[in-house]
């Protein structure tokens, strides 16, 4: 059994659908139904996906190599210190 829906169209399309189906002596739902089956059953002409995957992080978690809990201290104070700088 066929199902009802609703589509939204620009007035001018349909009004060309309606003129195009009355000349053809058929339905507009039979020319909608028409254009959906060879736009469906065409086959793509999108390009391939191209997209490479993106890396995804096997990180357990913890510093980078070389760094240490000490330095990012340091660090965090050295900015602390040059906002008060830019605050003055």
């Amino acid at each position: 059994m066929p199902e009802r829906t609703t589509v939204r169209l620009p007035a001018d399309l349909i009004a060309r659908a309606k003129r195009k189906a009355a000349s053809e002596r058929r339905s507009l739902t039979a020319l909608i139904e028409d254009g959906v089956r060879r736009v469906v059953n065409e086959p793509s002409t999108s390009p391939p996906d191209d997209r490479s995957p993106l890396p995804v992080s096997s990180a357990k978690g913890g510093l980078m190599p070389g760094l240490s809990w000490d330095d990012l201290k340091h660090i965090e104070e050295l900015e602390d210190l040059e906002s008060l700088r830019r605050s003055n």
